[in-house]
C-alpha cells in the first residue's frame, strides 16, 4: 500500500537505512571513475602508442561533455518518472564501460566507453544526491551532501590506488578494470533490489512549503539557464563548480602523465592520484555539516581562494592542497536552497 503524506517522515534519523544504502551505492559510483584515475592516461601511451597529449586526453572531453548534458536533464527526468528508474539507467549505462576498455582494439573504443561513463556518472551520482536530499528534508542537507561526496570521493581514492596496485602487479589491462566491472554489478544489484523510490519525500516537503510559501514554483530548465547568467547567486556557484571541475580534469588527465614522465612507478602514481580525492572526501565530512550551521557562501569563497593560491607553486601542488577545495557540499547545498523541492531533481 502506498504511503500517505502522514507516514512520510523527513529526516536522517527516520530514514537512516535507505540513506546508508545510498551512501554505499554512491561509493560504487565513485569507484567507476577511480579505477580510471591513475591508469587510463597511461593506457593511451602504453597500449595504443598515442604520443599526443590532446588525443590522449580526449576521453576526459567525451566524459565531461556527456556528464554535463546528462546532469542538465537527469533531474527533470527524475521528477517525471521517478528517481529509482534514472538511477538504474545510470548503472545500465556504466556496466559496459570496463568491458569496452578491456576489449578495446583502438583508442576510439576507450573514448566511447567514457561517453557511457559520463552517462553513468550524470545519472547515478546525480540521483544519489537527489535521493538523499529527498530523505533528509530541508534541515540537514549540508550534512547529507557532505556524506554523499565523502563516500563518492573516498571510493575514487580507494579505487585509484587499488587499480594502480593491480596494474603494477599484473598489467594495465585487463585486471584493473575487472574491479570496475564488479563495482558496476554491485551498484546495479543494490539499486534494483534494495533502493526505494524517494519522490514522495520531495512531494511531502513541497506540500509543506506550499503552505508556508504559496507563491513558490518549480523553475524550468530554460529559466534556470537564464538565472545562471542573470542571477548573481546562481552565476557565482555555477562559476565555482566550473573552476572545481576544471581543476579536477587537470588532475585526472595531466598529472599521471607528468609523474610518469619523471619516472615514478604505477603504485606511486596511484598513491598520488588517490591522495587528491581522499583529502577531498575527508574534507566533505566536515564542511557539509558545517555549512548547515555557518552558511554556504563563506565556504565557497574559501575553497575558491585556496584553489587560486595553490597554483602559484609546483604544478603537482594540487595534490597537496586539495583540502582547500572544501566548497563541494556548500555550492550543492546553496543551489538546492534556491529551488523548490518539488523540482529538487532539477
Amino acid at each position: 500500500m502506498a504511503q500517505t503524506k502522514e507516514t512520510v517522515v523527513l529526516g536522517l534519523r527516520a530514514n537512516w537505512a535507505q540513506f546508508t544504502l545510498l551512501v554505499v551505492v554512491n561509493a560504487f559510483v565513485g569507484s567507476m571513475v577511480g579505477v580510471e584515475r591513475a591508469i587510463l592516461p597511461l593506457l593511451a601511451e602504453h597500449d595504443f602508442g598515442i604520443a599526443s597529449r590532446a588525443a590522449a586526453l580526449s576521453f576526459i572531453a567525451s566524459f565531461g561533455a556527456v556528464k554535463a548534458l546528462t546532469n542538465l536533464f537527469a533531474g527533470r527526468l527524475s521528477d517525471r518518472i521517478g528517481r529509482k528508474p534514472v538511477l538504474v539507467a545510470g548503472w545500465l549505462a556504466g556496466l559496459p564501460v570496463p568491458l569496452l576498455i578491456i576489449a578495446a582494439p583502438t583508442w576510439g573504443w576507450v573514448v566511447a566507453a567514457n561517453v557511457l561513463l559520463g552517462l553513468n556518472q550524470g545519472l547515478a551520482w546525480s540521483m544519489t544526491v537527489t535521493m538523499k536530499i529527498d530523505l533528509v528534508g530541508p534541515r540537514r542537507r549540508g550534512l547529507a551532501m557532505g556524506l554523499n561526496e565523502a563516500a563518492g570521493y573516498g571510493a575514487v581514492a580507494l579505487a585509484a590506488f587499488g587499480a594502480s596496485a593491480i596494474a603494477a602487479a599484473t598489467a594495465i589491462r585487463p585486471w584493473p578494470f575487472a574491479l570496475a566491472l564488479g563495482c558496476a554489478l554491485a551498484g546495479l544489484v543494490l539499486s534494483v533490489g534494495f533502493v526505494h523510490e524517494t519522490q514522495r519525500y520531495a512531494a511531502r516537503e513541497a506540500s509543506d512549503m506550499s503552505l508556508s510559501h504559496p507563491d513558490s514554483a518549480v523553475a524550468s530548465v530554460g529559466q534556470l539557464l537564464v538565472m545562471s547568467v542573470r542571477q548573481p547567486a546562481f552565476f557565482a556557484f555555477c562559476q565555482a563548480g566550473l573552476v572545481n571541475n576544471l581543476n579536477d580534469g587537470m588532475a585526472w588527465g595531466l598529472l599521471p602523465l607528468y609523474f610518469a614522465a619523471r619516472g615514478l612507478g604505477l603504485e606511486t602514481i596511484g598513491g598520488l592520484a588517490a591522495l587528491y580525492p581522499a583529502v577531498w572526501g575527508i574534507g566533505q565530512l566536515f564542511t557539509g555539516a558545517l555549512s548547515d550551521h555557518v552558511g554556504r557562501v563563506g565556504l565557497i569563497a574559501g575553497g575558491m581562494g585556496c584553489a587560486g593560491t595553490r597554483h602559484w607553486s609546483h604544478p603537482a601542488h594540487p595534490y597537496c592542497c586539495r583540502l582547500g577545495h572544501r566548497d563541494g557540499p556548500a555550492w550543492h547545498r546553496y543551489s538546492d536552497g534556491l529551488s523548490n523541492p518539488a523540482g529538487s531533481g532539477l
